[in-house]
């Protein structure tokens, strides 16, 4: 312990002294003094100790009066603790600073303007109690903080005022809760130079996926202006996703970017503190940072997270005079890395009906309540303990209430706005910027509210569901290997933890259909099509569209590689450094009329299952430009991301000649079989794949067995007719006998060889005999391995 002194330098401070001055300060001090020197900018400052905070308490004989006042404490009523909180505060902000502590910060503040060039530097007081930022708790929002502070009057009030916040309603309340004790914990008082980041931006940093704890990332919000337009929930921040282990090899392995929905921001008032303004149209078009400092700031991540062991949550800012990046804050993550990720828990909704609402989806969890809106901290007393709060959006004052709901749903807000975090910390699900919840829901209604997905959905009524947990350690190791399928990149990372040897198959058609919407000849040929839209009134409409989804990229080619690149990406991320087999597109010509400006390039077939599909479409010259923007976008994910666990398969390859024609193309867009361990495997699924298997493999690397197609051609069922479609499946004698031809030419032939259709989970027979001829792997979807893996152990 230091000498007792009341104010310390940063530079004086280390992560040791938590006791003297809380976490936030105690961080800022250890990343001043161990990682400054590693490239990290931190603003200068200093911290008051508890030192100061009993001195300031005992001058003014408070300590003993709170100690009266929190005999009377009972957290339980709302009003008693309005009261408390109350009487405590004033007790506070009514006293006088002690005339010796009052000169120490005057003199420290003209130090810190002195180092800066200024008479009076702005600067932002901050609260840091001496129990706050702990790996178990954070008591993030509990206490206040106080921006663009000049002058030495506005320097004193704010740190009274934060001394007051120690006993804010919400930090009574989180206290109670965490088992802390009311009259033991000290505030210390940060005084940090500001950055201008009202004139730049700002936001927070996570080195994890803060919905699914995957730790092999580093996810950074960020919007323009000050950061506490980000926790307001007013707008939706910038999404800034990077993979760190391709990161730390040298690669710009920024795996996705997602533009957000930003319309204010907060700048600083001449007077002190903020006023919020609205943001010009370039600024709501534009992102928040460049990719070089997307990079720069998650590589400060990885070093921060390494110096203290243990996932952080991170606050940052750019000053707009200097065009510099500084780290403002650092503290533990206190959500994912205190969950042991040996279990598995997987929530299933059972029903078919639509959701009345949608929204961001906080939590991987289910749950069920009434509905309760609650608009102001006046009505807190009208909430009864689970029901699912509604609101607009939430702020540190509502964590009473928010710890008695069973979910949380709001009209505003993004992944890291205030209701998002604390539902997180709470354990509980929350779906946030559904935009009209307070309008459709009424109080009393019953409703279920799913996050298992990347949508959030409330459902009217009590919709059954299913919880399933499995203690990963129990489950029986087996000789084949189970693979997994991955249609959407957003469950990928929620999935990253099932006992799998990677992903048998990853299909695009979902980033194709879902993110980006647009037929891909489409996007070659908009230039184009943009001069014909000038007198056809049907293309117009097109090029209207494709401009609303677009909107961040004037090369629409760029949006296809980018877009498609990054869903590809998230998959590979989620399941490095195994094998990621990624699928070339296999739309049927119908589903492709469906994308936007479809119709302009797709025929209308009788049968497009036997139709324009797979290898056939690759090198034909109606299509083959589209291919080669997909194979751009595979070479993005390999090359630039680093993700070099990426193979590929090529689908529905009828005949040798096709398979002589893809592989070339492939070739002269950088794509070459064997070149940085690139695998291609092909799909068999047709009967001359499995007649003519020992020449196909001479092309190949091996095959994946699509048995789905394989039994509809070898049966001559159309699979989609519910008339013929009974009459067999996977485990009829001749599907069975071509399945074990090729598994034994890919054992002699020493080939990759494993399924990726349904027929194993549905029919555990059919995966033992899949077993039996000692297929490689069998590759399932995400909620088959479980009960696969223990149906195979039987």
């Amino acid at each position: 312990m230091k000498e007792k002194k009341f104010i310390l330098w940063y530079r004086d401070i280390s992560k040791k002294d938590v006791p003297l001055v809380g976490g936030k300060n105690a961080s800022l001090g250890e990343m001043i003094s161990q990682l400054e020197k590693k490239g990290i900018n931190i603003p200068n400052g200093f911290a008051l100790t508890s030192f100061a905070f009993w001195h300031f308490l005992k001058e003014n004989k408070i300590d003993e009066k709170l100690k009266e006042i929190f005999k009377k404490l009972n957290p339980k009523d709302p009003k008693n603790l309005k009261k408390t909180g109350e009487k405590a505060r004033n007790l506070i902000l009514r006293s006088k600073f002690p005339k010796d502590l009052e000169k120490e910060i005057l003199d420290f503040y003209q130090k810190l303007s002195q180092k800066y060039g200024k008479k009076e530097i702005e600067v932002a007081v901050r609260s840091s109690a001496t129990a706050e930022d702990l790996p178990s708790a954070s008591f993030a929002g509990q206490h206040e903080t106080f921006l663009n502070v000049f002058g030495k009057e506005n320097l004193l009030k704010a740190i009274k005022k934060c001394f007051a916040s120690l006993f804010t309603d919400r930090a009574i309340a989180y206290r109670e809760e965490k088992g802390f004790s009311h009259l033991k914990t000290a505030l210390s008082v940060g005084v940090q130079k500001m950055v201008r980041s009202d004139l730049g931006a700002s936001g927070v940093m996570f080195t994890l996926d803060t919905e699914t704890g995957f730790r092999n990332v580093i996810l950074i919000n960020g919007i323009f202006g000050v950061g506490e337009m980000i926790v307001k929930g007013k707008i939706i921040p910038d999404e800034f996703c990077v993979f760190k282990p391709t990161l730390e090899k040298g690669y710009l392995s920024i795996i996705f970017k997602n533009l957000g929905k930003k319309t204010k921001k907060y700048v600083f008032k001449k007077t002190g503190g903020l006023k919020e303004v609205s943001l010009s149209k370039k600024e709501r078009e534009s992102f928040s940072l460049k990719d070089s400092e997307v990079i720069t700031l998650a590589k400060w991540g990885i070093l921060i997270e390494k110096h203290y062991g243990v996932p952080q949550d991170i606050e940052w800012a750019k000053d707009g005079i200097e065009n510099k990046l500084y780290i403002v804050q650092a503290r533990p993550e206190t959500v994912y890395s205190q969950k042991s990720q040996t279990f598995f828990e997987e929530y299933q909704i059972k029903t078919k009906t639509p959701p009345i609402l949608t929204g961001i989806s906080v939590g991987n969890k289910i749950s069920q309540g009434k509905a309760r809106k609650i608009f102001s901290t006046s009505q807190f007393s009208l909430f009864k303990k689970g029901e699912i709060l509604v609101t607009k959006m939430t702020d540190p004052d509502w964590l009473p209430v928010m710890r008695m709901a069973s979910g949380i749903i709001t009209d505003e807000g993004g992944r890291t706005c205030h209701a998002a975090i604390v539902a997180r910390e709470l354990g509980i699900p929350a779906v946030v910027g559904t935009q009209r919840a307070t309008e459709i829901l009424k109080n009393g209604d019953q409703i279920t509210i799913d996050c298992s997905g990347k949508v959030g959905k409330v459902f009217l009524g009590k919709v059954p569901f299913e919880v399933r947990k499995i203690d990963l350690k129990e489950l029986p190791k087996l000789k084949t290997k189970i693979m997994v399928n991955i249609g959407t990149p957003e469950i990928a990372f929620q999935n990253a933890f099932l006992p799998v040897e990677g992903v048998g198959l990853a299909r695009i058609e979902f980033i194709l259909a879902e993110k980006i919407k647009v037929h891909p000849l489409v996007l070659y040929h908009y230039e184009k099509l943009k001069k014909k839209a000038k007198r056809d009134k049907k293309i117009k409409q097109i090029i209207n569209e494709v401009d609303k989804v677009t909107i961040e990229h004037k090369n629409k080619k760029e949006f296809f590689f980018k877009e498609l690149a990054e869903g590809i990406a998230q998959i590979a991320c989620a399941f490095w450094s195994k094998p990621v087999i990624v699928r070339f597109s296999d739309f049927k010509s119908n589903e492709y009329r469906k994308l936007i400006g479809g119709e302009l390039f797709e025929p209308e077939e009788e049968n497009p299952m036997l139709g324009w599909r797979g290898a056939s479409r690759y090198y034909d010259p109606k299509y083959k430009n589209a291919f080669e923007m997909e194979i751009k976008a595979i070479k993005r994910a390999r090359d630039i991301f680093g993700l070099k666990n990426i193979w590929v398969m090529v689908p529905f390859c009828r005949t040798l000649e096709e398979a002589k024609k893809v592989l070339k193309i492939l070739k002269e867009n950088g794509l070459e079989r064997g070149k940085n361990g690139l695998k291609i495997i092909c799909m068999c699924e047709i009967p001359s794949n499995v007649i003519l298997a020992e020449k196909f493999l001479e092309f190949f690397d091996g095959f994946s067995i699509g048995s789905n197609d394989l039994t509809q051609l070898t049966l001559g069922l159309d699979r989609d007719s519910a008339l013929v479609s009974k009459i067999g499946n996977e485990n009829n004698l001749a599907v069975k006998e071509m399945i074990k031809k090729v598994i034994k030419i890919c054992k002699e032939k020493k080939k990759y060889c494993g399924i990726c259709g349904q027929a194993p989970s549905d029919f555990p027979e059919f995966a033992k005999f899949l077993v039996n001829q000692g297929i490689e792997s069998i590759s399932l979807n995400p909620d088959s391995i479980i009960k696969t893996i223990l149906k195979l152990k039987d």
